[in-house]
């Protein structure tokens, strides 16, 4: 296998938005969407005018060789600096200004905050050219590897604040490849949370998680990471740092959790037993059970706002007769109602909802083996009183 990393010839950056249409930006490795706000951007472009240096910025080089990495067919493919592209080609395409309190350390006197890029092209055009004319520190990783790639993507990014799911999705293997196929379901797009660092690959490889195990499991950022990665021991020791932070329009407080230490049995032996069953098959029946459901929804529902509830409705839907599901979203709507009416009772209130309660505490630890399988017994309860028996078996 080829493996080479060296500088890549001087480029200006004006020549790289020329040649914009040569980069692949989003290969299956980096961060899905914007990540970075238009105050990043800013200092960026700040940077560069006043002359300070940028972090390298690794592509990987197909100019010099024909992969079978390369689908798109792009000269290069960005492994590292995919925010700072962004923010170098918005700025020459007029998506956002100099911040309003930009300085020209060389000529302070020079009032340029709020411009565009086309603003100094017109009238101030040294200015306009000293950002065009900027050069890059960019390194080419030459290889036919993709392994190669990923760990140089994870190695770079390990001093960053990547999430477990963008992690994840930069490892090789055949489960991230399925949970990204599950991640494009239209599923998602009835869903209302925040998927901007890969939320929507977190949800989906805790449904994976699930279907595979067949049963309740935790859904910690160990247990997703030992799923992509079969490193299963016979202990596990969790911690706070395992677990994986459910973004939601209104998210509540994660109590403080304790070190424990617990065997692979008392984890999920089914989970752990994986390794003898087909994975395939069990991303197939997600894709089943989505097909089930995502009709019952509207786009960005409310009812799907709360990534920690994905997995509990997942499992009422998947449980379910068919004859049953039209009365979910109905159902859905109507528990939320009440959860939103009793969380404003005062404490010492007797109309106070027990069982809400206890769903509302249990959300707090939403990737807890026990969270799961209690909010779903709640649910359950609460459906079957609202429609009847409605269980397959």
């Amino acid at each position: 296998m080829v493996f080479r990393v060296i500088a890549a010839p001087s480029q200006t950056l004006i020549s790289w938005w020329d040649d914009k249409s040569d980069i692949d930006l989003d290969p299956i490795y980096q961060r899905k969407g914007q990540v970075w706000s238009e105050k990043q951007k800013q200092a960026l472009v700040d940077t560069v005018l006043n002359g300070f240096d940028i972090p390298k910025l690794y592509f990987a080089d197909f100019s010099l060789l024909d992969s079978d990495l390369n689908p798109n067919r792009k000269k290069y493919a960005v492994i590292d600096g995919k925010q700072r592209m962004l923010a170098f080609f918005g700025f020459f395409e007029g998506e956002f200004t100099l911040s309003k309190d930009f300085i020209m350390f060389e000529n302070p006197d020079l009032r340029l905050g709020g411009l565009a890029y086309k603003d100094l092209v017109s009238s101030y055009p040294k200015i306009a050219r000293k950002f065009e004319n900027a050069s890059l520190p960019i390194m080419s990783v030459i290889t036919d590897d993709e392994q190669k790639i990923n760990e140089l993507f994870i190695r770079l990014n390990t001093s960053k604040p990547l999430v477990g799911a963008e992690i994840r999705n930069a490892m090789i293997g055949e489960v991230p490849h399925l949970i990204r196929e599950l991640a494009d379901h239209p599923f998602w797009g009835r869903t209302r949370f925040n998927k901007s660092r890969g939320q929507d690959k977190n949800a989906a490889a805790k449904l994976l998680l699930l279907e595979h195990a067949g049963t309740f499991i935790d859904t910690k950022k160990r247990q997703l990471d030992n799923l992509v990665t079969d490193a299963n021991k016979n202990t596990v020791v969790l911690t706070v740092d395992d677990l994986d932070v459910d973004l939601a329009l209104e998210p509540e407080p994660e109590p403080e959790l304790e070190s424990m230490e617990v065997t692979a049995g008392e984890v999920a032996d089914a989970a752990l037993d994986a390794e003898n069953t087909d994975i395939a098959r069990s991303a197939d029946r997600v894709k089943a059970n989505l097909d089930r459901i995502t009709k019952l929804f509207i786009d960005k529902d409310p009812v799907l706002a709360q990534q920690a509830l994905i997995p509990v409705i997942y499992w009422l839907a998947r449980e379910a007769k068919p004859s049953t599901l039209t009365a979910l979203r109905p159902f859905l709507l109507k528990f939320e109602e009440e959860r939103a009416i009793n969380r404003k009772r005062p404490a010492e209130d007797t109309m106070r909802d027990l069982k809400l309660n206890d769903f509302e505490l249990l959300a707090r630890s939403s990737n807890d083996q026990q969270s799961i399988s209690k909010r779903y017994s709640i649910l359950r309860e609460r459906f079957e009183k609202f429609y009847g028996t409605f269980t397959q078996s």
